[in-house]
């Protein structure tokens, strides 16, 4: 369901000032769930052979269309060509280790990023003898390397929500752009002259697709581009801030999805998952 179809629904069902109040009265009774019940939810792409495009498929979400966002949890659809804004809270690089999409598929485990296996992987070359972004461990196992931003969601309305943007295979060249712009980022105390760093989610950022190919197929991935700093809302930045310290602290972690086969989403070597 778009955030559009999900204001429009709102609004068909207008509360009564009796129902509001006793709503605001009881406000979030009943949802004290531990930390650890909670499925932090991954916003990824939707391409042309995801489960979520497909009709006759489970997964299925109405209305979404090739190139758009969705929340892997809720079902929410964001229009890729329009974007999100996003606060970037946490950022972390996880080593997956899956069974080769040839030999049926499957999530073997996470690697500990000092894993000796892990500097012994190769990296397959295609046909041209040309590297490719796909690697392989010495028990014949793939190695996905995703780098995960922790993120804030932040609605046309304002309202936060939080989930996963998980960049690999091509699409850590956008993440790793990103970081660097992050890094680079500096604000000026006007009254002082002070210039400092913002904290890393002390910034608003715009997430939209854009297709990309090469000579395997086509897909989409992500373009990140900056919006602004957060300087007036202080619930955003306390938001934020409290989202970072419920993952450094071990409190919110991201659950692996056990269903993305061989850790990529589409068929293509080189492609953004």
């Amino acid at each position: 369901m778009s955030e559009k179809a999900v204001a429009q629904k709102s609004a068909d069902q207008a509360l009564s000032t009796e129902v509001l109040n006793f709503l605001m009265e009881n406000e979030g009774e009943g949802l004290d769930y531990d930390a650890s019940e909670l499925k932090i939810p991954f916003i990824r792409i939707c391409q042309s052979n995801s489960p979520q495009i497909n009709k006759r498929d489970a997964e299925y979400i109405e209305g979404i269309q090739v190139g758009d966002f969705f929340n892997t949890v809720t079902g929410q659809v964001w229009s890729g060509e329009e974007g999100i804004q996003v606060v970037t809270c946490y950022q972390e690089t996880k080593y997956l280790k899956f069974i080769p999409r040839e030999k049926g598929g499957g999530f073997l485990g996470e690697l500990a990023p000092d894993d000796p296996q892990i500097a012994k992987a190769v990296r397959l070359r295609d046909s041209d003898n040309k590297a490719t972004s796909k690697e392989i461990l010495p028990d014949g196992n793939e190695l996905v390397v995703s780098d995960q931003n922790y993120c804030l969601i932040v609605s046309e309305r304002g309202l936060p929500t939080f989930g996963i943007v998980a960049m690999q295979s091509t699409a850590r060249g956008v993440s790793k752009r990103w970081k660097t712009t992050l890094k680079m980022l500096q604000i000026e105390d006007e009254k002082s002259g002070r210039i400092f760093s913002p904290p890393v989610y002390g910034s608003m950022w715009r997430l939209k697709t854009i297709p990309d190919n090469n000579k395997k197929g086509d897909w989409y991935n992500y373009h990140v581009s900056f919006d602004s700093y957060i300087l007036k809302d202080e619930e955003l930045l306390k938001a934020a801030k409290a989202f970072r310290i419920s993952i450094v602290s071990g409190e919110a972690q991201a659950v692996v999805e056990h269903d993305v086969v061989g850790g990529d989403d589409n068929n293509n070597d080189d492609s953004p998952f």
